[in-house]
């Protein structure tokens, strides 16, 4: 990641061979943000086995491992339902995650990310310019749909890793997070 500090250790990891790095994933917590674009990815089939594949052999391996704790980037409008072929593979992924058995899981539903970015998507680009101005009109039930800034869902994730403490909870605790919890556990 190009950054060097005395207590991060880095680790390159073959995604299609996850199990060979099995030993990695016997932490308390993991943190999914893992995903890619039809565009990227270069063909629905490999989108799938990003976003859905990998991610899922990475909570597999956590939970064998014996985590206890699962945070997943999702997105706003998942589910193994929908007819849009991204929001259902988003929803799948999901439902096997929560199939699973970890004592702690939540779900993160940002709608459109805003921030910098390295690559550029036209639509995307529009969207985030305009998103600001449509985020004051998004009241009550639309609130969920506000585009909200990549880093204040990762200081959300960040600080509900670090609130979590050492034990797993007593009872399964499942959570979904959209954007009104998002920016409140952000801080």
């Amino acid at each position: 990641v190009g950054l060097e500090h005395h207590k991060l250790i880095q680790h390159q990891v073959d995604f299609d061979d996850l199990e060979a790095s099995a030993d990695l994933f016997a932490v308390d917590v993991i943190v999914c943000c893992l995903g890619t674009t039809i565009k990227k990815a270069g063909s629905r089939e490999q989108f799938r086995k990003v976003d859905f594949g990998y991610s899922l052999e990475a909570a597999r391996l956590g939970r064998a491992a014996g985590a206890r704790a699962f945070i997943l980037m999702s997105a706003i409008g998942a589910s193994s339902d929908s007819t849009i072929f991204y929001n259902r593979v988003k929803g799948e992924l999901e439902d096997a995650v929560r199939e699973l058995g970890y004592p702690y899981l939540s779900v993160y539903h940002p709608s459109l990310l805003l921030g910098d970015r390295q690559e550029q998507r036209t639509a995307e680009a529009l969207g985030i310019k305009l998103m600001p101005l449509v985020n004051r009109v998004l009241l009550g039930p639309l609130e969920k749909y506000r585009g909200v800034q990549a880093a204040t869902v990762a200081q959300a994730m960040a600080n509900e890793v670090c609130a979590l403490g050492t034990e797993a909870p007593a009872e399964p605790v499942q959570h979904l997070r959209d954007y009104p919890e998002i920016q409140k556990l952000a801080g």
